[in-house]
């Protein structure tokens, strides 16, 4: 401690000798590339996704159910890349400038947008569920006014629900710091094992059982229509007349929960680990391959919607700016 406190060169606050943090101490050419990589993938991730939410709120054609649901996760993407994502390279890459009353805020607004997140994929899930397997009250049970007030509950259980989980960090922020320049997560084991249960072990079940259910209907609906069988029932034919774009968007929103979990997993065992490994290096890449989700979603979007990419065009092209272009027919 005597070298850095006489020059203070390893020190946050070198006016601050005997409770300040120590400076990262990686090496001055492999941070500077770290957050040179990570800055990029934030912008990416919040261009792509504001061009999602632009696409999907701009054109009347796409006003739909399940782009609604898109929509919303769009947005807690958005917010991963503008937020979360910059918070993390600042908590893990530098001191901590902002003060222990943002670094509680922060912690706040990242369960929020990833409790939303998980809120979102079991909707999407659903929607699925309800397309694929009782095509025939789809679109009296899965209405826009519905989703819309789903999407909301989602929401506010997400900030009801986080506030609960940090109200100790945001009455008392200086809780768990051992010295100025650091944000510190610390996640009380008890309260990590229900976290885990009631945002991961609870959602994820409903969504694989859900996609199980929908993978094998439409399996079965994709043989009858390839083999052109005639149903003897009105709920059999119902089901064979669904429509291929269905089964598509079911295949094309599956490759997004399943990249999603994939993902998303890692995060819950470092959770389920106890709070000794939230800040240390391992979890740090836990906590960027998360992140990195936010960024794939999008890139998705754009490998199986040809309308995603068709309204990225006229966005680019700032043809949007045209009177009526919201009318355009882009599916």
């Amino acid at each position: 401690m005597d070298s850095c406190v006489e020059d203070g060169a390893e020190l946050c606050f070198p006016l601050l000798l005997n409770t300040s943090c120590r400076k990262p101490t990686s090496l001055w050419s492999a941070a500077v590339l770290l957050d040179i990589v990570l800055s990029f993938i934030s912008v990416l991730t919040v261009a792509l996704n504001l061009l999602v939410i632009i696409s999907i709120s701009h054109f009347r054609q796409l006003h739909t159910p399940t782009n609604i649901l898109l929509l919303s996760l769009a947005v807690s993407d958005f917010l991963v890349g503008l937020l979360l994502m910059p918070g993390e390279i600042l908590r893990n890459t530098s001191c901590w400038f902002l003060g222990d009353l943002m670094c509680s805020l922060f912690t706040y607004v990242s369960i929020i947008i990833i409790s939303a997140s998980i809120g979102d994929m079991v909707l999407i899930s659903v929607d699925r569920y309800v397309a694929i397997c009782d095509p025939l009250h789809y679109t009296t049970r899965v209405t826009g006014r519905r989703v819309k007030l789903c999407v909301c509950l989602c929401w506010l259980c997400s900030v009801f629900y986080s506030g609960l989980f940090v109200k100790d960090g945001l009455t008392q922020p200086d809780r768990h710091s051992s010295c100025y320049g650091e944000c510190v997560i610390v996640i009380d084991h008890f309260v990590g094992v229900v976290d885990l249960v009631l945002t991961f072990i609870f959602p994820v079940t409903i969504i694989i059982i859900l996609y199980m259910r929908v993978f094998v209907v439409a399996v079965s609906q994709a043989r009858a229509m390839r083999s052109h069988i005639t149903a003897v029932t009105l709920q059999r034919s119902a089901s064979l007349t669904t429509k291929k774009s269905e089964l598509k968007a079911a295949r094309t929103l599956g490759v997004l929960v399943v990249v999603f979990l994939i993902c998303f997993c890692p995060y819950y065992g470092v959770s389920l680990a106890g709070d000794n490994l939230f800040n240390t290096s391992p979890a740090s890449i836990v906590f960027f391959l998360f992140d990195f989700n936010s960024c794939l979603n999008p890139v998705i979007y754009a490998l199986f919607y040809p309308w995603f990419r068709k309204a990225v065009k006229l966005i680019v092209t700032l043809q949007i700016l045209q009177p009526g272009s919201c009318e355009a027919n882009i599916l």
